[in-house]
């Protein structure tokens, strides 16, 4: 029967209109039958009634641009304590009708993971906050760690452990493991051990029917589609076993800014045909923006900072500069010294280890409203390309504006395309992110900034990869192409624009899984995979 303790909690907590009063109030019935106890749905479910639900909404939400109050909301946020508790909500979202968004860390770019590009889509969204254990087995150099935990809850767990054992995910330490693993993940280790998801060794997954999966049951097709196959398609991953690698206790990072004034174009430019070719053990990305020239003086410079971690003593590190960049110039000054996660600390403004454990973070991932794109890069840019491209960080709208650039090469280049669905490995030298931000004061004028970096982007054109135009999955772009929410008709001709893209020829392999372990398309997004059953 259902609780009448959770009928008063309805009656309170939720007034829908007429078109969606069946659906809501269906599903919280259903929900009450299948959760395992009934009386604790009240503190895991919430409504848009609830007092609050936008405070729990916005909790992980890093792009305020899907926080507005024009942007679509779900009609519940789940919060599970235990697996049953997704099945449940897989179970009821099916029967009723309601599409499902699975958050892990909030910070899709598109904010798929929490809200959606149709506003007449009906969803809910399953927000992994609450499963978020990691388990260090130092003796294996394994780990455990579930979908809700972020990139520094696992980083911690593996310190609290060991000096010298870590695992090669991104920088950005509030950055969910659910959704970073799926669609690949890099960070400051992928050049020696590869991407997060290429040391993934078992998983747990519930699939559209409700079964609870892990590696030899689900089959190696599908776990071959859900390491770098982009997160909400295959199912929701409850938890990771990764393969942990060794780091020496001593590692060695420096930051060097260079202006224009101080060379930079020639460093960024000689950096290209270098940086793919450094031992395994040197990353050398590079952080491009605008400055003023001095405090002084209105007119505007091009900053470029020269950040590196390298698993090594300085000892180690100096020679190697002077001997592969000697133009760059590093000298033992510009160098620390430190462990593996300080290290990452170090590069994200922390200081204490406990840093690692905040779910928002202070510096490093824009926290203001912003639009990011993506690009490969396979021959340098010319001295020529760099110079037409700084006037354009000149503008008023890219007075917040910034491009990342970072090497590839080393693991990479010997991982084959189709050992997961990443496929950009050999042939890149390095990669671009573009990112633009503005305030909320600004985003009436959204458009500007968003015309600005399309500009950009179309101005990189003739730089970067193409046929196709490479991007990465995790850094999701809607312009680039995105599915029809409401009809099969075409969705392979419409997701192979974009799915190429994230994909190349891997996609054809994404979608015969799909058509095998989800022909109904029930898992699906605007940039989901499609079945077969929708050709």
């Amino acid at each position: 029967m259902f609780p009448s303790l959770f009928v008063i909690l309805l009656s309170v907590s939720w007034k829908s209109s007429s078109t969606l009063a069946y659906p809501s109030e269906g599903f919280l019935h259903c929900l009450s039958l299948h959760f395992a106890n009934s009386t604790s749905i009240s503190k895991l479910v919430y409504t848009q009634r609830s007092s609050s639900f936008s405070s729990v909404l916005k909790s992980s939400a890093q792009n305020f641009r899907f926080t507005t109050p024009s942007t679509p909301t779900p009609l519940f946020i789940i919060t599970p304590l235990q697996p049953s508790h997704i099945q449940a909500a897989i179970y009821c979202s099916r029967i009723h009708g309601l599409h499902v968004r699975t958050r892990s860390g909030g910070h899709d770019f598109e904010g798929l993971s929490y809200t959606t590009a149709n506003y007449i889509v009906p969803f809910v969204v399953i927000d992994l906050v609450n499963l978020r254990s990691v388990q260090v087995d130092v003796e294996k150099a394994t780990a455990w760690v579930e979908s809700g935990a972020t990139i520094g809850e696992l980083y911690y767990g593996i310190a609290q452990k060991s000096r010298t054992l870590a695992f090669p995910a991104g920088l950005f330490y509030t950055v969910g493991v659910g959704g970073q693993f799926s669609g690949g993940g890099y960070g400051p280790l992928f050049r020696k051990y590869g991407l997060a998801a290429d040391n993934v060794i078992d998983a747990r997954l519930i699939d559209a029917k409700g079964r609870i999966l892990d590696r030899k049951s689900m089959g190696e097709d599908l776990f071959w589609a859900i390491r770098g196959g982009g997160g909400g398609s295959f199912g929701i991953v409850l938890a990771w076993k990764l393969k942990l690698v060794a780091v020496p206790a001593i590692v060695t990072v420096f930051t060097v800014s260079k202006t224009l004034e101080q060379n930079a174009t020639k460093l960024v430019h000689r950096w290209q045909s270098i940086a793919h070719k450094f031992p395994k053990e040197l990353l050398m990305s590079i952080f491009i923006s605008s400055v003023k020239s001095s405090e002084a003086d209105k007119k505007m410079t091009i900053k470029a900072n020269f950040s590196s971690m390298f698993l090594g003593s300085i000892d180690e590190l100096v020679p190697l500069m002077e001997e592969r960049f000697p133009e760059f110039g590093l000298v033992r000054d510009d160098c620390l010294e430190m462990s593996w996660v300080e290290a990452i600390l170090s590069t994200q403004g922390g200081v204490q280890l406990e840093t690692l454990l905040e779910r928002h973070q202070k510096t490093g991932v824009s926290q203001t409203f912003f639009k990011a794109k993506f690009d490969y890069v396979k021959q340098p840019i010319p001295e020529m390309g760099l110079e037409g491209l700084w006037p354009m960080f000149y503008e008023e709208e890219a007075k917040m504006a910034n491009i990342f650039l970072v090497a590839y090469g080393g693991k990479m280049d010997e991982i084959p395309e189709t050992e997961i669905p990443f496929p950009h490995r050999a042939g890149i030298i390095y990669s671009i992110i573009y990112v633009v931000d503005w305030d909320e004061n600004e985003n009436k004028n959204s458009k500007r900034f968003l015309n600005w970096i399309r500009r950009v982007y179309d101005y990189m054109t003739p730089y970067v990869s193409n046929s196709p135009r490479e991007a990465y999955v995790n850094y999701k772009d809607l312009q680039i192409g995105s599915n029809n929410m409401f009809s099969c008709k075409g969705s392979y001709a419409q997701a192979k624009i974009w799915g190429r893209k994230y994909f190349k020829n891997n996609f054809d392999r994404l979608v015969y899984v799909k058509t095998k372990v989800d022909p109904e398309n029930f898992f699906r997004h605007e940039q989901s995979i499609p079945p077969l059953s929708c050709f």
